[in-house]
């Protein structure tokens, strides 16, 4: 039987066809679409460029430096979280959106809007409202941030003289924090209505802030020397 006669006789399985046809079609054209925010197609056997350095020299000067004896307790790169404050744009939903779609192509991973946690009436915050963007990146797109990051973003940043290498938490962390978010080439600053501040904040398996900054200058971290 043909399948015009089969949807002739049964219209409410062509009907169910249909939607699943342009069910399929949609998903074909967001996956386009994510690809151009920064989520890169791979090719078969891909490694970013950080992570090969990782594995391939920093490993190694790691262990020499700290005398490491077995390669599990070399210190590596957890995860890596983006986080655009955007409070005093809550009461306008479209510049939370701008902010939110900014840190996906930033990141290369969709970002999800983050809520007030409590209601505080001098800034006009209600329990509940947006108030920003945030992204946790991990893997290969984490290693790629942080190449685009260190790389391209920073030698960017006006009057840039380095990073505070100050700023870990004592347990092997580090954050750092960027007053423009347009220093990163996947923002058009022409069609940028907004400049946002950025916080980054690199998770490290490290134990000692020693070890941790010693594994972030494996990865060419710029930090100042006095």
């Amino acid at each position: 039987m043909s399948d015009t006669g089969a949807k002739s006789k049964n219209p409410q399985e062509a009907a169910k066809a249909d939607a699943k046809a342009a069910k399929a079609k949609r998903r074909e054209v967001n996956a386009g679409t994510q690809v151009q925010v920064g989520e890169h197609a791979r090719e078969a056997g891909y490694v970013p460029r950080f992570k090969k350095r990782y594995n391939d020299t920093i490993k190694a000067e790691l262990m020499k430096k700290f005398g490491y004896t077995n390669i599990m307790q070399v210190p590596k790169l957890n995860k890596v979280v983006l986080n655009i404050g955007a409070g005093e744009a809550a009461s306008d939903g479209k510049k939370i959106l701008q902010a939110v779609n900014d840190l996906t192509a930033i990141a290369g991973q969709k970002a999800v809007q983050t809520r007030a946690k409590k209601a505080i009436a001098t800034f006009k915050i209600r329990e509940g409202l947006p108030i920003g963007a945030k992204v946790t990146l991990r893997g290969d797109v984490m290693y790629e941030f942080v190449d685009r990051l260190i790389t391209t973003a920073l030698p960017r940043v006006r009057d840039f003289r380095g990073i505070n290498p100050k700023s870990f938490d004592g347990r092997g962390n580090y954050a750092m924090g960027m007053k423009e978010h347009v220093v990163f080439l996947e923002i058009d600053y022409d069609k940028t209505e907004s400049v946002w501040g950025m916080d980054i904040v690199f998770n490290t398996s490290a134990k000692t802030d020693e070890e941790a900054k010693a594994l972030l200058e494996g990865f060419q971290f710029p930090f100042t020397t006095n």
